[in-house]
Formats: C-alpha cells, structure tokens, sequence
C-alpha cells in the first residue's frame, strides 16, 4: 500500500500544476518576462506578463519588477507552456502603506501606490525606499486621497482638503478657508494689497 501510494505522489508530482516563479527578466515594451520557476530554479522563456485590465478601450497595465512572486499556469497542462496569472506578496516585497492613513490598505480599501523599494535581486537592483514623489490613491471609508510629494487632495463627505506644502486650503458646505499662505489673483495680492482713497492709500489689509 505504501508503494502504492509513493507511486501515485510521484505522477501527481510530475503532473503540471499551477507553479511560483521569481521574475528575473522584464519586457515592458512587449508586457512579457522571464521567470526562475521554484524551488527547481529554471528559467522560462519570454512570457506574457498578466494584464489588470483589458476591456474595451480600457487598458491598465503594471509591468512585473525583478524579483516579484507571480504565479503561472500551465497552457492545457503543458509543463514547459505557461502564463503568468498573477502576483504575490512576500516579505522581500511588501505591500505598500498608505501616506494618508501609515498603514497597508485594510478589507474593503484600495490602495495604488508608485515609487515602493525595488526587490533585492542579485546585484541588478539595490533596495530602495519609496520615493518621496510618487504618485498615490487611497480609497477607504473616509472617502478618497490622491497626492504627490507634498501636494495632497482628500474627498470625504462635505469636504474637500487641499494641502500643498504648508499650505492647507478646505472647502466646505460653510465657505473656503485658506491657512498658511497667501490669495493671488494675477494683479493682486491679498496679503499685500491697498486701496487708493482720495490720495492717500490705506494700509495692508489686518486679519
């Protein structure tokens, strides 16, 4: 029986079956990559690469970086024939975190974020922090916040904040405030503006 069943473990084995690879090759032009298949550590040939979205006029696409976990899928079983069909995280490429809330997006959130660390692949990429300038999205239950650098805009019921820098404008159901900076048109400043009366002129605007 144990024969058997070792028997039957080895077929199962050398049947194909959905695989982990590391990317070791990137095509942006072309959306395609090689892969290291694991644990055998055997490079693929040029792959597609998975796409997002593909609908319509409608394209969203993401090229694979050195070093990513995706998964692929034989072609009708073939074990030398595969697509990529995803990606994973692991704990050399982590899942972004959020500048507007510190932490990775929760259940129910979308979070898209450029600029994260590189993965350590060989001597071909160094790890990287996030740049400071990328572009980000958060959606969640406090309503949406995209920026860039130190430029911020955040949506939520009744508000609407910009920030860019020190300065913070916020329009609400109340008005428009804005802190920390001054208001320009392309002749006047409302910080120092005056006003002529007669031929005297008045003095810059108090409060």
């Amino acid at each position: 029986m144990n024969n058997i069943k070792t028997i039957a473990s080895a077929i199962n084995n050398r049947t194909a079956h959905a695989v982990l690879g590391i990317v070791s090759s990137v095509d942006p032009v072309n959306h395609a990559i090689k892969v290291k298949i694991q644990p055998d550590n055997v490079e693929t040939g040029w792959l597609p690469d998975a796409g997002i979205t593909k609908a319509g006029t409608l394209r969203i696409a993401s090229p694979a970086d050195l070093g990513m976990h995706v998964v692929l899928l034989p072609i009708e079983g073939d074990g030398e024939h595969y697509v990529v069909i995803g990606s994973v995280f692991d704990t050399v490429i982590m899942p972004p975190v959020s500048p507007m809330s510190g932490k990775v997006a929760q259940p129910g959130e979308w979070l898209l974020q450029a600029g994260c660390q590189n993965a350590v692949f060989g001597s071909q990429h160094k790890k990287e922090k996030t740049s400071l300038k990328s572009g980000w999205c958060h959606v969640g239950d406090e309503g949406i916040a995209l920026g860039a650098g130190n430029s911020v805009l955040h949506i939520k019921d009744n508000t609407i904040t910009f920030k860019v820098g020190h300065i913070l404008a916020e329009l609400t159901a109340d008005g428009l405030t804005v802190t920390g900076g001054d208001i320009k048109n392309d002749q006047h400043s409302l910080n120092n503006h005056i006003h002529t009366v007669n031929n005297r002129e008045t003095s810059q605007p108090i409060g």
